[in-house]
């Protein structure tokens, strides 16, 4: 069983917003695969499909964000994964340009509230992540209020072709391996700027 873990904020006042990036990336998967992520239990939205061969649980955390380690704690252990293994998490990130992503197979939360909670309710720091970048045009509009205020019109074809990426990407990870989604993914986002500064992780 893989689990992938999007996260976000419960209620209908966060559907839209750069913060609940990783809810709308489940729900993407779970488009693309027929189902709907409606079973509530472990305190998050679930739903069981497949993507290829490998039998998926798709979850979202119904705890809040700061709070996210605590469902994906009983996920885990309900299911018995090996998050090492078996698990990607997918987060806005708001370093990254809106639409661009990032994957990565390990390391901190840089200060990214959902996932540290995450790192600390399973003890480790071994966790594939999808980063879906969330920047917005003018950066000094940065922050709270705007990662929790609902995308404008003019960015939702660059969320709806980052949340189509991210399919892509946890396909090629689930699918194959989480290198070669690196090595396809990562390159195809990366800013003339990034050249020398790539993680190597």
């Amino acid at each position: 069983m893989k689990l992938i873990v999007g996260l976000g904020n419960p209620g209908i006042e966060y559907q839209f917003t750069p913060h609940n990036i990783g809810f709308l990336a489940v729900d993407r998967i779970a488009e693309q695969c027929g189902v709907m992520v409606d079973n509530r239990h472990c305190k998050a939205l679930t739903a069981r499909t497949r993507i290829g061969n490998e039998e998926v649980l798709l979850a979202k955390p119904e705890t809040y964000m700061n709070l996210s380690g605590m469902s994906v704690l009983e996920l885990v252990r309900k299911y018995e994964v090996e998050p090492g293994r078996d698990m990607i998490v997918i987060y806005d990130e708001l370093d990254l340009p809106l639409g661009m992503i990032r994957i990565r197979a390990r390391g901190s939360s840089a200060g990214h509230n959902g996932m540290q909670s995450i790192i600390n309710a399973l003890q480790t720091e071994e966790i594939a992540r999808i980063r879906i970048g969330v920047a917005p045009d003018d950066p000094r509009k940065g922050g709270a209020k705007y990662i929790l205020s609902p995308f404008r019109k003019l960015q939702m074809v660059a969320v709806d072709e980052a949340l189509d990426l991210t399919a892509e990407a946890v396909n090629v990870i689930v699918n194959e391996n989480i290198l070669l989604a690196m090595n396809r993914f990562n390159r195809k986002n990366k800013p003339p700027e990034d050249e020398d500064s790539e993680e190597k992780n």
